[in-house]
């Protein structure tokens, strides 16, 4: 069912809440499996969700079989095992984690918790969808900033608009879908700008990839030093190769912050595999760090053979790279499925040229670049 479909029936249903009638459609984008199925394919190149390419850690697949046998009973409601790994590895106390469904969970839960009607949330474009849809189910009001033309944060823009009444400023450092980076002097300067009672909320999805440059900023040393709620959002999908178990974390100002979170949360939200699969994870940091090295170390190729075919790729910290190319990205993004490649067309309006693609294995990328080199040139 298409989204304007889906959109239209909802608008016809009378008991149907108003702000969920209007919601966006999160782009969750094709499955391998689809693809084969839409296009008649074999071998699918999936270069679209930003995911580890080489998997998860030897410390995961070992506890697997284990696992066979657990399955017909509830997982920990709380994750204690898993907040107390990620407490100890954070050096934090354990009732300032929370863990949920993936990240995105969490997300919702944020606005379920904190947001009310025409409450203000400032947040960046192009971002992640959840972080403007999940505020707008609740009927608050989202001011979007726009990155600048260079591709990177509006420093000034942001400032100018935490000055006004915010109940919550969510954005990713680095940034999804572009790859942009916030300086810890820039990101200081926001949240000192920001109402004393703005919840701030930094998703640090990609951090793993950023934080081999000495100048990303260690954001919660920077949130500690002043009074705002803060909530800091961290994956195991991305870097640690754990997206298909769906599980994320959140690190909390304080205990209170993470109780009022705890109030929203669905019984049993994660389960157990993703459980114990994501302690086996955070105990093989070696793997994970080699896994981010040789991405880093890829797409910086990748970045060289798009610029060297005169596309403009953004400024990137991240597994993926945003590119702005000469064809629409719905229409490029249909010509690469149908050899195979899925990359993810934006569709937010005012950038209906840019397309992200995710680094993969060196040979799914020069399948990609080969792809684009014949379409774009």
């Amino acid at each position: 069912m298409s989204d304007t479909v889906a959109l239209s029936l909802l608008a016809r249903q009378p008991l149907c809440r108003p702000e969920v009638s209007g919601l966006p459609r999160y782009n969750s984008g094709l499955s391998e499996e689809e693809v084969q199925r839409r296009y008649g394919l074999k071998n699918i190149v999936k270069l679209g969700s930003n995911e580890n390419p080489y998997g998860p850690s030897d410390l995961v697949k070992s506890g697997w079989d284990v696992l066979m046998g657990r399955l017909g009973r509830y997982p920990d409601a709380g994750a204690a095992t898993l907040r107390s790994d990620i407490a100890k590895t954070c050096g934090i106390a354990h009732d300032r984690v929370l863990v949920g469904n993936g990240s995105e969970q969490i997300i919702r839960m944020i606005a379920e918790a904190y947001l009310s009607p025409r409450d203000r949330v400032v947040t960046v474009r192009p971002a992640f969808g959840l972080h403007e849809i999940c505020p707008r189910m609740m009927g608050a009001v989202v001011d979007a900033v726009p990155i600048t033309a260079e591709a990177t944060f509006d420093y000034a823009a942001m400032l100018a608009a935490v000055h006004q009444p915010t109940k919550l400023l969510m954005f990713a450092n680095p940034s999804n879908p572009v790859g942009c980076m916030m300086t810890g002097e820039a990101l200081r300067a926001l949240i000192e700008a920001c109402p004393p009672d703005t919840l701030i909320v930094v998703d640090e999805a990609y951090r793993e990839y950023a934080e081999q440059d000495p100048d990303y900023p260690d954001a919660r040393a920077i949130l500690e030093k002043q009074a705002r709620p803060w909530i800091i959002l961290r994956t195991f999908s991305k870097a640690y190769g754990l997206a298909a178990l769906r599980i994320g974390y959140a690190l909390t100002s304080s205990a209170d912050v993470t109780a009022t979170l705890d109030s929203v949360r669905d019984p049993f939200n994660t389960n157990m595999p993703a459980q114990v699969a994501a302690c086996a994870a955070l105990a093989d940091t070696a793997y994970m760090q080699d896994c981010v090295s040789k991405t880093v170390a890829e797409r910086e190729r990748v970045v060289q053979l798009l610029v060297t075919q005169g596309l403009f790729v953004a400024p990137t910290w991240t597994n993926f790279v945003f590119v702005r190319t000469p064809m629409l990205a719905d229409k490029l993004s249909t010509a690469l499925l149908e050899r195979g490649i899925i990359i993810k067309p934006w569709k937010e309006a005012g950038f209906e040229n840019w397309i992200r693609i995710s680094i993969g294995l060196p040979e799914e990328n020069n399948i990609m670049l080969r792809a684009l080199a014949d379409l774009v040139l």
